[in-house]
């Protein structure tokens, strides 16, 4: 094969975006094949493309290698396994899934291991966190002590929910900024510093907002290495902010706006220094250094040039959709903490999560407020992100 032939199924916001990068040659060795979309409208074909409306027929056609699936949230499950089922090579928008117990669904469809399964996890491709990942791993940091990420720069409007009546519910995303906004930041999360063991989360649910769904989260993360870390997100905070917080043994690393990363480095580290220094109120000696990074990363590019090379020559995944699981579990334990009040091991339960998800679903009694107005099907197709 020299080249893949790619079938985009939803033409939203996000598939569309993928589409022009495609279309653009921004992507060598991929040619999009076929188009998909069941509400809305597919963009004018270009020659050799071919136009569907049902999935399943574009999965059987026999015109893809591969499929990249930008619906919303709940389906990416149901048609992955269709996908995978039929041989073809699977990308998938974030979230991987809704659910953790959908993700272990999807994951086990994944049984050709020739076949690439991956995620658009396009902020691992940032060069400010590729930065923080290898400074962690090579020991420059030292023991990582303790973490805080406060992203609250994703301000939404209230009519911003109201265009749709499938925003802000539990029926129509499966939830709120942190199934919406937040998979990426908690992505990355678990990607640097790993999965927690226990977690606590304290949600809010339609606080700013006419939603039923969390809109304002502070959840807190341990590890049973010490490790300490909180996480802060909110569609309701003007002007909000992203700022991510790292003590370490050698000092503190703060990563603003995802590009900028300063490092107060400890000359000596400050356990060493604790045991060693014979005077009360010392501290040890520290520098502040400004850490460059050369650019923000080839981002969805760069994520869909390495799914075609892997499938191609065999390159190494970026974003391999397994690990797409730790972020979808991370949210879903930060919920369920909040609805039992309690603190939540991990592993999680996910069949206790899959029902009470489920009974919230069906037996919704929220009503919005205001409507802005009569979302049209297409309106509903561009809105996933």
């Amino acid at each position: 094969m020299e080249t893949v032939r790619l079938g985009i199924v939803g033409l939203g916001n996000m598939g569309k975006a993928h589409l022009a990068n495609i279309r653009g040659g921004k992507v060598t060795g991929l040619r999009v094949t076929c188009l998909c979309e069941t509400v809305g409208t597919i963009p004018a074909l270009q020659e050799g493309e071919t136009a569907f409306t049902d999935v399943s027929e574009m999965i059987t056609s026999g015109k893809l290698d591969a499929i990249l699936i930008c619906t919303p949230h709940y389906s990416h499950t149901t048609i992955g396994i269709e996908a995978l089922q039929h041989g073809l090579h699977v990308l998938v928008e974030k979230p991987i899934s809704v659910h953790k117990a959908d993700c272990e669904k999807l994951i086990a469809a994944h049984t050709d291991k020739s076949k690439t399964f991956a995620a658009m996890f396009n902020m691992r491709t940032n060069a400010a966190f590729k930065k923080v990942k290898d400074l962690i791993e090579t020991g420059e940091l030292g023991e990582v002590r303790r973490v805080h990420w406060e992203v609250t720069n994703w301000f939404r409007t209230n009519n911003y929910y109201a265009t749709g009546g499938w925003r802000g519910t539990w029926k129509g995303e499966g939830g709120g900024v942190l199934m919406n906004q937040c998979p990426h930041n908690l992505d990355l999360f678990t990607w640097m510093f790993g999965v927690p063991q226990r977690v606590r989360g304290f949600c809010q649910f339609g606080r700013f907002h006419d939603v039923e769904v969390e809109d304002d989260v502070t959840a807190v993360l341990m590890y049973d290495s010490g490790l300490s870390a909180t996480f802060v997100t909110s569609t309701g905070e003007a002007p909000g902010r992203n700022v991510l917080e790292i003590s370490g043994e050698r000092g503190r690393l703060t990563v603003t706006d995802n590009a900028q990363i300063h490092f107060q480095r400890n000359r000596q580290p400050m356990t060493e220094f604790s045991y060693a220094s014979e005077a009360a109120f010392a501290m040890p000696e520290s520098w502040h250094m400004d850490i460059p990074v050369d650019n923000t990363g080839g981002q969805h590019v760069e994520i869909l040039q390495n799914f075609t090379n892997n499938i191609l020559s065999g390159e190494k995944l970026l974003s391999p959709a397994e690990e797409g699981i730790r972020s979808v579990e991370l949210a879903n334990a930060i919920l369920l903490s909040t609805w039992k009040d309690a603190t939540i091991s991990l592993p999680m339960d996910a069949a206790e999560y899959e029902r009470i998800l489920k009974d919230k679903s069906e037996n919704s009694t929220f009503v919005k407020k205001v409507v802005a107005k009569k979302a049209s099907a297409d309106d509903f197709a561009k809105s996933f992100r």
